[in-house]
């Protein structure tokens, strides 16, 4: 059975946002990646797996090892589709503020 992964299922996991932040600063390892935390290798190989297949890492070989990096096209894709629903909340907010300041207490 072949799962198609979808990137908010991927980023819905705190670890797997732990590692888009690690690899947001620099491109990592595996093993660097995995030092970071206090799992099994293991497990965080399955989270690189499921990040990669949704294509918010990009894998690269370098010898041995692999360096993951973080796939900024994807990254976009997803801040703009959230982008109208912070808007969204944004003016409610502003809104709710405006209502507030005009609020006077009954006595």
């Amino acid at each position: 059975m072949n799962l198609r992964r979808d990137v908010f299922q991927a980023i819905a996991d705190p670890t797997r946002r732990a590692i888009l932040m690690l690899v947001a600063s620099q491109s990592m390892t595996a093993g660097a990646i995995a030092a970071n935390f206090d799992t099994a290798r293991p497990t965080v190989s399955k989270h690189l797996s499921i990040l990669t297949e949704c294509e918010l890492l990009e894998p690269e070989q370098s010898g041995r090892e692999v360096i993951y990096h973080l796939n900024p096209k994807k990254m976009k894709e997803i801040a703009d589709f959230i982008e109208p629903f912070r808007q969204l909340w944004e003016d409610r907010f502003n809104k709710l503020e405006a209502i507030m300041k005009n609020y006077k207490p009954k006595k």
